[in-house]
């Protein structure tokens, strides 16, 4: 369901719509994200959906029609935050957090990278009204086949995830190159001092200095890794 948007210079910029913008602090005021903020490669804005209520109890869900259990999100506060915030329309995909959407990969972080400028919707309580769904998301998004209280934190490993492939955000510019599924394959094991460590060695290869022969090992044992642990990925070959 994504259109065709242009491409945005650095910082990439995210814009979260939430019920609970406090929650991103935590995890976005440490470590490399934190960092990435500070040095302008990353520009993530919160904006709470009840702050685009109308009534003074800044209602945001209600009761389905049709009866059923639990609340469905209201679809006047979340079109008046986007519109209010992104334009209407929206000149950048609006993609809605939920376990219905495509499943999130690697493939899908390397897409929305790309866009330069993406906003995330996080879903609460049973979900949406529809009519958010149809008329205002260009995408669906969902980190896999299990349910969450709510979008905030796959909202959170998107953030996580794209941001890694934006160009500074990482101190080596090839370690994005390296992770799992960055290459089709799971990664290859990583060791580290002391070379012993209660009578484990650290494999002799790579302790060599033979450039070559340690590039064929890690393509070895990545390969080796990949068909044991996640033969799935090597279908398509």
């Amino acid at each position: 369901m994504t259109g065709n948007y242009p491409l945005y210079n650095i910082p990439m910029r995210y814009d979260v719509f939430t019920l609970f913008p406090e929650m991103f602090s935590a995890y976005l005021d440490e470590s490399i994200l934190k960092r990435a903020r500070q040095a302008g490669l990353l520009d993530v804005r919160l904006h709470n959906i009840r702050d685009y209520t109308s009534d003074r109890h800044h209602t945001t869900d209600d009761v389905p029609y049709g009866g059923g259990g639990g609340m469905v999100m209201k679809p006047e506060p979340i079109f008046a935050a986007v519109e209010g915030v992104l334009g209407a329309p929206p000149t950048c995909p609006v993609i809605l957090l939920t376990p219905q959407g495509r499943t999130f990969t690697q493939r899908v972080a390397e897409e929305l990278a790309g866009q330069g400028q993406i906003a995330l919707l996080c879903g609460r309580y049973e979900g949406v009204d529809e009519r958010v769904v149809q008329y205002l998301v260009t995408d669906e998004i969902s980190l896999g086949d299990f349910v969450l209280t709510g979008g905030e934190v796959p909202a959170m490993a998107v953030i996580d995830a794209v941001s890694r492939l934006v160009p500074g955000v990482l101190g080596d510019p090839e370690a994005a190159q390296n992770d799992s599924h960055a290459s089709g394959l799971l990664e290859y094991p990583h060791f580290t001092r002391p070379p012993e460590f209660r009578g484990w060695e650290v494999p002799e290869v790579l302790r060599s200095g033979n450039h070559a022969e340690i590039e064929k090992w890690r393509r070895e044992q990545a390969e080796q890794r990949t068909r044991e642990r996640r033969p799935d990925m090597l279908d398509g070959e």
